[in-house]
């Protein structure tokens, strides 16, 4: 019971981590990772498929985080 609750308990902790310090974000035919430039939970996902590509240029954290290098 023990094993379960550590494993469960990592897992909680890495999925924090990485919603913390990664965006994702899921283009028409591709996702992309991107390193956060600051530590928060805001757009950790972000659906960018269709029209919703002027979301990606117009949110600074996006920007600040790279967003413009990888879709060029």
């Amino acid at each position: 019971m023990k094993k379960i609750f550590f494993g469960l308990a990592l897992l909680v902790l890495l999925a924090v981590g990485a919603g913390l310090n990664y965006h994702l974000v899921i283009l028409d035919g591709d996702i992309k990772v991107l390193r956060k430039a600051s530590i928060t939970f805001s757009d950790t996902i972000v659906d960018a498929r269709g029209f919703n590509r002027v979301k990606l240029y117009t949110n600074p954290a996006l920007v600040k985080a790279g967003i413009l290098d990888i879709i060029k």
